[in-house]
């Protein structure tokens, strides 16, 4: 294991400027008006900074990493795997089928995986609430597509962020994941592979603290033993000993 890097953040100063005359006294305060009446007497009228409302959030994850997003944002709200709003990727469908199409403008996404994403390289090593983690850093390319990602090799789970609107907003996304030791994020079954195997997934859940409840159907299409469904769906956070219903091909 790699020692990870340090540093330090700055932070941001403080500072009050005031100014006395000896005749006058002059008080600049944002939104407040001083308003004088003929007589020479006055009233000070405050007029508050509006607070801005709260952003509604969600927290999603595999195991015990998670990442915190904003609650408007969509999950797979992509086609051909290019998200056409801002969304959440997991096990998104539709990533099968290659269209090329672009990106639009202003759209933020998150992608979570359990292998390292295609173009993914160690930049530099970092610590997410004391586990060590590999970071991407943030490139952009020619059609202003963002992207960078932060990799969890001991626990198989990568967070890959991409942006058309900034690489900063891509490195706030990846700001937001965190370690959750008493919440466990609902795996993803394709962290298999291809056969996606009802048993080995059983066992993964099981091995995350969570208990396992197994349905079967039949299929013309899949062959026996196969994953063909989740509930809670992959992503969601549940607490320990809590059940994940997973539907097999019999």
């Amino acid at each position: 294991m790699e020692p990870p890097r340090t540093g330090t953040t700055p932070g941001r100063g403080r500072g009050v400027l005031a100014s006395v005359a000896a005749a006058t006294t002059v008080v600049a305060v944002i939104g407040v008006t001083n308003l004088l009446s003929s007589s020479g007497t006055g009233t000070l009228i405050t007029t508050p900074e509006p607070t801005p409302e709260p952003v509604a959030v969600r927290t999603v994850g595999f195991g015990h990493v998670a990442i915190t997003v904003p609650k408007a944002w969509g999950t797979n709200a992509s086609r051909c795997g290019t998200p056409h709003r801002d969304t959440v990727l997991i096990d998104d469908p539709s990533a099968a089928s290659y269209c090329d199409l672009p990106r639009p403008p202003d759209v933020d996404s998150v992608e979570l995986v359990t292998v390292p994403p295609s173009g993914f390289q160690r930049d530099e090593t970092i610590t997410v609430d004391g586990v060590y983690a590999e970071r991407r850093k943030t490139s952009c390319a020619s059609d202003d597509v963002c992207w960078g990602a932060v990799g969890f090799p001991s626990l198989h789970v990568w967070f890959r962020a991409s942006s058309s609107t900034s690489a900063d907003e891509v490195d706030q996304i990846l700001a937001r994941i965190q370690i959750l030791p008493d919440r466990v994020g609902v795996p993803s079954s394709w962290s298999l592979d291809e056969a996606r195997d009802g048993t080995a997934y059983a066992k993964l859940v099981q091995e995350l603290g969570l208990r396992t409840e197994i349905l079967t159907r039949t299929s013309t299409v899949y062959k026996p033993g196969r994953v063909v469904s989740v509930s809670p769906r992959p992503g969601t956070l549940l607490s320990p000993g809590q059940t994940v219903t997973l539907t097999v091909i019999k």
